[in-house]
């Protein structure tokens, strides 16, 4: 978030919209890929919507090439995106992945979390201190 508001105030917005949706044709072919992986490796899981194996394999041709022709035809734009996406690495290893943060972290954690809900209109019942289960 805070790079994509450094670009924004530096560069123009038609590359901002080149960033985010070489961001967005990566994240969609990924999670096409953890679909089919998912249908090989656990078959029997409840799908409420399943779809041919044809549909995705047949994206996941039109993705590739999509990805392919942007490395190519731009390779600093599609570079910058992917470092966009690696920023979000030390938020994950710092919310979710470090299990015993100190009290004080998880507090801060917490507020900044309530106040993004309270400034972008989430409803979400744990707000204002969580319950031990």
């Amino acid at each position: 978030c805070l790079a994509t508001l450094i670009i924004m105030l530096v560069g123009d917005t038609y590359t901002l919209i080149n960033y985010v949706s070489f961001i967005n044709y990566l994240c969609y072919g990924v999670t096409i890929i953890g679909l089919i992986v998912l249908r090989w490796r656990k078959p029997k899981i409840f799908r409420p919507i399943k779809v041919n194996l044809l549909i995705p394999i047949t994206y996941l041709a039109f993705w590739a090439f999509l990805l392919i022709f942007s490395l190519y035809s731009e390779p600093v734009v599609c570079g910058v995106g992917l470092i966009i996406i690696l920023t979000g690495v030390p938020v994950f290893f710092l919310g979710v992945y470090w299990r015993n943060k100190p009290k004080c972290v998880n507090r801060l954690i917490e507020s900044v979390t309530c106040w993004g809900q309270k400034l972008c209109f989430v409803v979400y019942p744990q707000c204002g201190g969580a319950e031990e289960e």
